[in-house]
């Protein structure tokens, strides 16, 4: 053991059986927001683990956990111990904690993964096309054609339960999809470091990551052709673009008849294939695309204003991708060792921004789809106030408010758990609670939250530097723009530095647009980091703090080479430390 915490007075937590001896880091990476009731029990990613665990057979970890603690998301990988007792939940019911029944599983199985697990890397981006993806357009285009109006009550409580069990399909072909490319890329770094040398290759390795063939770059390509497309009409559409928000846009557009066609046939045909996501894709009380196109249009608008131009920037990545292959190779003679990096799998990059698409944004997506449905109907019942309310109910108390057999208050339930989550936005979440060992920091997909690193971190002495990990290299200068919701997107002005707790494949819509980005979570494989090295803008990630400590108006500096911040100057008398109230809204 290394060091614990249990809670204090400023973070208290209820723990239970089992619990304390883990190490239950805050997910910041995923969930940054307080997360409603509904999500925490039916659509976390965390519920398929165990089906990952088992399936590869992974001597290291066999389930892993949630704990919501004030309001926020934490979990924690259960060893593949026998001995390990803990309490976790899931579907509103208690549950313990997966561990496999003989001493010697850890021992035995390690030769089963490192066997099977080659076979998974080479032949998954097949598998992806040929069964999985069309598995998934299959079930989308159900939930996509359904007759939400006309369904009974009961008919979507029985959607709904549908929706929960593709929900689960959809994220163990996740998993599937996941560990195999970690695979992947645990064995070319293995073979790099085999081949030349032990030396930090940190940057080569997130270059490497990148993709010029996915869904996050058709989404950006549409965004693209429909700013030509008002680029070249010239009328009133183009006039309503020059509007300063993307509501006045939307607005403007109501107006006239060529507006009101231009949202109903090019932005709704855009929508119908990549409406399907909100700024937070890992919850489901956040508006899709398809509901408020409003991060669409804001897009567009910052397209037309920098003379975004796709191509470039596509050529850009493809140039930078290559010659990151070429560095590799670079002073490694032909033969064995040559031949080994030239095979090993780049091709599966990608099933990152691919899985983000149909798994993260997509199926989330159709459940609050669905839950949307189930609310609205009982708004007209006289049950709710609100459609959104559905997320402030816990799964089994949604079955039973359907089901006319619940017997509390149901508005003040709700009142109160919207209370409760405004309350949590003013708390500070820490990095981590529980108990720390080597062994948990050892677990490997914890270097996506930046561990061990943010652990092992020693606080700055000077209040205006801020630590984090290095994700995309230069330096640059610049005013910060703090983001914390949605609603400041319009805000952001060209070659500003994005300061935010972390980014979704949804977030790209900024990424022409800022000249670099800071944020609070995240590793060297996190999304922040894989996208900023994409669009060739410096980044930190991983800093724990930076949305705390500096304010929009703040001149910066952002070194994405040493993973250092510097606040040059402030636009207030003072830098905000860690110790000093704060909140996010």
């Amino acid at each position: 053991m290394i060091t614990t915490f249990f809670g204090n007075k400023d973070f208290p937590i209820e723990w239970e059986e089992g619990q304390r001896e883990l190490f239950w880091v805050y997910d910041d990476l995923h969930i940054p927001n307080p997360v409603s009731p509904m999500y925490a029990d039916i659509g976390g990613w965390w519920l398929s683990c165990d089906y990952m665990f088992r399936r590869f057979g992974t001597p290291f970890a066999s389930d892993w956990l949630v704990k919501v603690i004030n309001g926020y998301v934490y979990t924690a990988a259960i060893p593949a111990k026998p001995d390990i007792r803990a309490i976790g939940s899931e579907y509103g019911c208690h549950y313990m904690g997966r561990t496999p029944i003989e001493a010697a599983y850890s021992a035995h199985i390690d030769a089963y993964l490192s066997w099977t697990l080659p076979y998974y890397a080479e032949h998954f981006l097949d598998w992806w096309r040929e069964r999985f993806r069309p598995e998934i357009e299959r079930n989308f285009l159900r939930f996509d054609t359904y007759d939400y109006d006309r369904a009974s009550l009961l008919e979507l409580a029985i959607l709904l339960e549908d929706a929960i069990d593709v929900h689960d399909r959809h994220w163990k072909i996740h998993w599937l999809l996941n560990f195999s490319q970690f695979s992947a890329t645990t064995a070319l770094n293995q073979a790099i470091a085999e081949i030349k040398g032990d030396s930090d290759r940190r940057e080569l390795m997130g270059r490497l990551q990148g993709s010029i063939e996915d869904r996050n770059w058709d989404s950006i390509k549409g965004l693209w052709e429909l700013k030509e497309f008002v680029k070249l009409e010239g009328g009133e559409v183009a006039k309503a673009f020059k509007r300063p928000t993307a509501t006045d846009v939307l607005a403007a557009l109501k107006e006239s008849e060529v507006g009101r066609f231009f949202i109903a046939n090019q932005l709704g045909r855009y929508l119908n294939v990549f409406g399907y996501k909100s700024m937070w894709a890992h919850e489901f009380s956040f508006k899709l695309w398809k509901e408020n196109p409003a991060p669409a249009i804001e897009a567009i608008r910052g397209y037309l204003e920098t003379e975004y131009d796709f191509a470039a920037d596509l050529a850009r990545v493809a140039r930078d991708l290559e010659a990151a292959k070429a560095e590799v190779m670079l002073g490694v003679p032909p033969g064995e060792g040559r031949d080994k990096l030239g095979t090993l799998s780049l091709k599966m990059n990608p099933l990152t921004p691919d899985h983000h698409f149909y798994i993260d944004q997509g199926t989330n997506a159709r459940v609050r789809v669905v839950l949307i449905a189930i609310g609205k109907k009982l708004v007209t019942r006289g049950m709710l106030l609100d459609p959104e309310d559905v997320m402030y109910l816990r799964y089994n108390e949604l079955r039973a408010v359907m089901a006319g057999s619940f017997a509390g208050n149901l508005s003040e339930l709700v009142s109160d758990r919207r209370d409760q989550r405004e309350d949590a936005y003013k708390l500070r979440p820490r990095d981590w609670v529980g108990t720390a060992t080597e062994e948990a920091l050892a677990f490997p997909y914890l270097t996506n939250w930046g561990f061990p690193e943010k652990f092992h971190r020693k606080p700055t002495s000077n209040e205006a530097t801020i630590d984090g990990l290095p994700a995309s290299s230069g330096v640059v200068e610049g005013w910060a723009r703090v983001l914390l919701t949605p609603d400041d997107f319009d805000k952001v002005q060209k070659g500003e530095i994005a300061v935010c707790r972390t980014t979704s494949p949804a977030w790209v819509v900024l990424f022409t647009r800022i000249g670099g980005l800071v944020t609070d979570a995240g590793g060297m494989a996190s999304h922040p980091a894989v996208v900023s090295r994409e669009f060739g803008i410096p980044a930190v990630v991983g800093t724990s703090n930076a949305t705390l400590r500096i304010r929009t108006g703040d001149r910066i500096r952002v070194n994405g080479s040493t993973g250092q911040v510097d606040v040059l100057s402030t636009s207030s008398l003072k830098v905000r430390s860690e110790k000093d109230e704060g909140s996010y809204i």
